[in-house]
């Protein structure tokens, strides 16, 4: 379990400390190219699920909020009953990645618009302002700087442009994607002791009936 809580731990490090900056040291809106036509660090925040993904009004908002809170609670009990039968490594490591993601998130939703002023394309929001945050308990808005914005004028010697661009997400949403795909890539490898488990306990239910009197 220790190993589980560590990674947790330094994802949400990682991802508090990357917003925290974005937060205080940038305007809504502003961007630093970091691979031109490519790579960007663009501040944005949202209201509701990754990847921008929202769900309209204040109650839909406090909905998504408490969802995401139980949710967590499932996975932690998931990810706690999953140590206890000492199940693969890489399925510990992926439930740890997902369950940080979604406390990475919940944290913004619960504590930034209690603690930061309003971020506007003017101003960076100050932290504990002396007016108070910008919104209630579980209203805040999430942290969002990854952006990828492909674009090429010129593409195989020709005049056709190519342009693809990718929803903004932070490192809590990358957490939580990355845990998802390596369960999928290795699913029969984490569910194969389950699996195993299983069908030796129908053999020996077989074996004693046979030899049953």
């Amino acid at each position: 379990m220790k190993k589980a809580a560590l990674i947790v731990f330094l994802v949400l490090l990682i991802d508090q400390v990357v917003k925290i900056w974005i937060k205080t040291h940038m305007t809504l809106g502003d961007q630093i190219p970091v691979i031109q036509n490519l790579f960007y660090i663009h501040f944005t925040e949202n209201y509701g699920m990754a990847f921008g993904l929202e769900l309209e009004g204040s109650y839909g908002k406090l909905l998504l909020s408490l969802f995401r809170i139980l949710a967590v609670g499932g996975i932690g009990w998931y990810l706690y009953t999953l140590v206890k039968q000492k199940a693969h490594s890489g399925l510990i490591f992926s439930i740890s990645l997902i369950m940080a993601g979604a406390i990475g998130n919940i944290l913004d939703s619960a504590f930034y618009g209690l603690v930061f002023s309003e971020s506007t394309p003017m101003d960076v929001a100050m932290f504990l302002p002396a007016e108070g945050g910008y919104a209630g308990f579980l209203h805040g808005a999430v942290v969002d700087m990854f952006y990828f914005n492909v674009y090429f004028e010129h593409v195989f010697w020709s005049t056709t442009s190519f342009h693809f661009s990718f929803p903004i997400f932070n490192i809590s949403d990358s957490a939580i994607t990355i845990g998802v795909v390596i369960i999928l890539l290795f699913q029969k490898l984490f569910f194969k002791k389950e699996e195993l488990d299983t069908n030796n306990g129908s053999v020996a239910n077989v074996t004693n009936e046979n030899v049953a009197p």
